[in-house]
């Protein structure tokens, strides 16, 4: 981002200027007759209302140490879609197994939606979709290496369509979940100082 000018230069065709001119992008006063040779700002991306997180889980980086991660689609019904939208969901207690080929999110809940003719199963069983290639990877990661999958978020992605983080992950034993813990709390210490020495 850059803006420069020389005091009294104009350029060939351009008006004069008598009153003093602001510069746009650092917002200062520049001398009359300057005129910007060059400005040039990034446009600010627009904050998408159809992107809207519904569900979290927030122990997964504490219960788990996640190695990667991999954005899935997930096979809804009607009902399960308009139960979602009003952040009815819970993803805490579920997990991602890759059975018979296929890749399914176990245990999580969707609340029913009282006004669908045809409702749905809280705790069913819904597939994950994702590509051949990333579920012989994902079955290579928990059958041969032991590692688990765990759904981190559930959320409309910016085209309004559900979607479902997996992380690969391995499970923390006690010694890794209190250092996590101790780093966490030293974070929030560390904020809560910045925050008071402003």
């Amino acid at each position: 981002m850059r803006c420069t000018g020389e005091a009294g230069v104009q350029t060939p065709g351009s008006p004069s200027r008598s009153k003093p001119f602001v510069c746009p992008v650092f917002n200062r006063l520049l001398d009359p007759g300057t005129r910007p040779l060059y400005v040039s700002a990034m446009a600010k991306p627009k904050d998408n209302p159809n992107y809207k997180v519904i569900a979290e889980n927030r122990r997964a980086r504490y219960d788990y140490a996640i190695d990667d991660d991999l954005e899935c689609g997930i096979q809804l019904m009607g009902s399960e879609v308009k139960s979602l939208r009003q952040n009815t969901s819970n993803i805490a207690e579920s997990y991602a197994a890759v059975e018979n080929g296929e890749l399914w999110l176990v245990n999580a809940y969707i609340a029913p939606y009282e006004q669908a003719m045809f409702g749905h199963e809280d705790r069913r069983r819904r597939k994950l979709l994702v590509s051949r290639k990333e579920l012989a990877r994902l079955w290579n990661e928990t059958q041969r290496k032991g590692m688990t999958l765990v759904p981190m978020v559930l959320y409309f992605n910016h085209r309004g369509i559900a979607k479902v983080k997996i992380g690969i992950a391995k499970g923390k034993k006690a010694p890794d979940k209190r250092a996590t813990e101790a780093k966490r709390d030293w974070q929030r210490q560390k904020q809560r100082l910045l925050r008071q020495n402003a």
